[in-house]
């Protein structure tokens, strides 16, 4: 068994489902004591449940990953019951489903940048302190393919991604000496609770063998795929990498979108 992790204290955030789920059972998994939030009360149940299962060290907090007060309880706890903290996955996001300028009012835009931004700004903010008095951290956030190119999301979701991008980038560069690392990842289309309708229709047409056509390796990704991406960044592996944007994207932010035939 592989403990990349081992001795390792970690918060992960939107961990109720989807790749914060599948990140928290494989940090657990390869040695780390792991503190789960999410806003989904039985989701986040579900997860400590199974760690906890599977003989994970794991305890379980509601948050809401856009309010200050709430973040900073959640790493207070989790320095409190740990003794300390070494990484903080900054996962949870939102949607925000509507595509288009003309359907997103700017109640739904100050929502979305405020889960999916300001969240995690302000685990760079309160995680990065602790990490730095010990010389060393890394603090991972949860960006897309969608914030580097258009056409992989709806608009606010796009423009809070690209904003976690340049977060990181600076962060990192603001950081520089202290020992802490702050990298994001960009997932491409990944089968989760967010992304479930998109699957559902697909399913529903008989065209689910169509979803991922247009990148290279012609499928969707699972959680487990990006959960291995964030395990890589938060353990000693990527001791000389920081500031950096991983896509783990099946290729498709790699060329255009356009279709070629089977070698």
């Amino acid at each position: 068994m592989s403990t990349r992790l081992q001795g390792k204290r970690a918060i992960v955030t939107g961990a109720g489902s989807g790749i914060g789920r599948a990140s928290a059972r494989l940090f657990a998994r390869e040695g780390a004591t792991v503190m789960i939030g999410d806003w989904s009360e039985e989701g986040l149940e579900e997860t400590r449940k199974i760690i906890a299962a599977e003989g994970g060290k794991v305890i379980a907090q509601r948050i809401d990953a856009g309010s200050e007060a709430e973040v900073v309880a959640l790493i207070q706890l989790a320095v409190g019951e740990f003794g300390g903290l070494d990484v903080f996955f900054a996962n949870a996001g939102v949607s925000g489903m509507n595509w288009f300028y003309h359907d997103t009012t700017v109640e739904m835009f100050q929502e979305t940048l405020r889960v999916n931004l300001i969240g995690p700004f302000l685990a760079i903010k309160h995680a990065a302190p602790h990490l730095a008095k010990q010389g060393k951290g890394s603090i991972i956030c949860t960006a897309s393919v969608a914030g580097i190119r258009s056409g992989a999301g709806p608009l606010a979701y796009s423009a809070s991604k690209a904003g976690v991008i340049n977060l990181v980038q600076v962060a990192a560069n603001q950081l520089r000496g202290t020992g802490v690392r702050v990298n994001a990842i960009c997932p491409g289309l990944i089968e989760t609770g967010m992304t479930k309708p998109i699957f559902d229709y697909a399913r529903e047409r008989g065209t689910s063998d169509r979803i991922g056509q247009l990148n290279p390796m012609l499928r969707a990704g699972q959680p487990e795929e990006i959960a291995t991406a964030a395990l890589f960044l938060a353990s000693d592996d990527a001791s000389y990498v920081t500031g950096h944007a991983l896509a783990v994207d099946g290729g498709i932010t790699s060329t255009l979108p356009t279709t070629f035939p089977k070698p």
